[in-house]
C-alpha cells in the first residue's frame, strides 16, 4: 500500500502540473503571434533535451539507466509517440485556430477518455454511472466545438476543438503507457525520453513547405518558447509523471479537471478572451459528466 505522505506529495504535484499545463494553452497562444506553430514546437523540444542533457552530465544518477529493459523498448516508442509527437502536432494547430480558453475546456474530457481505455486494456469495471457522466461529457465536447464562431482570436474553432480532441486521445495512450512504464524508471528519465524523442520528430517538419522560419527572434515570443520547454516540458510533465508511480491513473487524469478552470481564468486575465452563454453552458455538461465519472 502506498504510504499517505507519498499520496500527499503526489497529488500537490498534480496540482502544480494542472497549472503549469493551463498556462501552456496561454504561452503557445502568445508565441504563434511570432512564430510558426511547428517553429514553437520544435523549439520547445529542443529546449527540454537541452536541460535534460546539461542535467545528465551533472547529475547522471536521477536518471536510473541501470534497470533498462529492452522489452520496454516498445513501450517507451508508443509513449513518446502519442505524446508529445502526435499530441503537440494536434494541440499546436489547435490552439492557432481556436482560444486558449475552449481548448483548456476540452481537456476536460480526458479523465473519461483515460477510465474508457483503462475498462478495455486494464480490466477495470466502470459502473453505469460512469458511463452515462463519459457519454454526457463526450456531448458536452461536441456542443462546445459547434458552438463556436470564428473570431480574431480563433478563426475556425470547429476545426480547433475537433484538434484539441483529438490531442486528448493521444494523452490518453500516453497516460496509460506511462503507468505501466513508471514503476520500473524515473520520471525524469521518461520525461527525458518524451523531450528527446519530440525534438528528433519536429526537426524534420521545420522544412515542411507549409513552415515558415523566423527571420528575427522576438523578445516577448523567445520567452514564450524558453518557457514552454524549460518550464512547461520539464516541469509539467515531469511533475505528472512523478505523480503517476503513486497514485492511479484515473485519479492522475481526474485532475486534469482544473485545467479548463485555470485555463478560462487566465485566458480572461491575459489574452482578453471570453466565453459566450452557449460554451458555458456546454463546459458545464463536460465537468457535469466528468463528475459523475469520478462520483464513485
Amino acid at each position: 500500500m502506498t504510504p499517505a505522505p507519498a499520496i500527499a506529495t503526489a497529488s500537490i504535484a498534480l496540482v502544480a502540473a494542472m497549472i503549469l499545463w493551463s498556462s501552456s494553452f496561454i504561452a503557445l497562444k502568445f508565441s504563434f503571434q511570432y512564430f510558426d506553430p511547428m517553429v514553437v514546437i520544435f523549439g520547445r523540444m529542443a529546449i527540454a533535451s537541452c536541460c535534460f542533457a546539461l542535467l545528465y552530465v551533472g547529475r547522471r544518477d536521477l536518471f536510473h539507466l541501470k534497470f533498462f529493459r529492452r522489452e520496454d523498448l516498445k513501450l517507451l516508442l508508443i509513449m513518446a509517440i502519442a505524446e508529445p509527437c502526435f499530441y503537440f502536432l494536434c494541440e499546436g494547430h489547435a490552439v492557432n485556430f481556436t482560444t486558449a480558453s475552449q481548448a483548456g475546456v476540452i481537456t476536460a474530457i480526458l479523465p473519461v477518455l483515460v477510465m474508457i481505455a483503462a475498462t478495455c486494456f486494464l480490466g477495470e469495471r466502470m459502473p453505469r454511472t460512469v458511463w452515462a457522466g463519459a457519454l454526457l461529457a463526450l456531448a458536452g465536447v461536441i456542443f462546445l466545438t459547434l458552438s463556436g464562431s470564428a473570431t480574431e482570436n480563433a478563426t475556425n474553432p470547429i476545426l480547433g476543438n475537433f484538434l484539441e480532441f483529438v490531442a486528448m486521445l493521444c494523452a490518453t495512450v500516453y497516460t496509460i503507457s506511462m503507468k505501466k512504464l513508471v514503476s520500473r524508471y524515473s520520471p525524469l528519465f521518461l520525461t527525458a525520453v518524451q523531450a528527446i524523442t519530440g525534438c528528433i520528430f519536429f526537426f524534420p517538419l521545420l522544412f515542411f513547405p507549409g513552415t515558415e522560419l523566423p527571420h528575427e527572434f522576438n523578445n516577448a515570443g523567445t520567452l514564450a518558447v524558453i518557457y514552454l520547454g524549460a518550464i512547461i516540458t520539464i516541469g509539467a510533465y515531469g511533475l505528472y509523471n512523478f505523480s503517476l508511480r503513486y497514485v492511479t491513473a484515473s485519479r492522475a487524469a481526474a485532475c486534469v479537471n482544473l485545467i479548463p478552470i485555470f485555463s478560462v481564468l487566465l485566458g480572461w486575465l491575459l489574452l482578453g478572451e471570453r466565453l459566450n452563454g452557449t460554451q458555458i453552458m456546454a463546459g458545464g455538461m463536460i465537468l457535469l459528466g466528468v463528475f459523475f465519472t469520478q462520483k464513485r
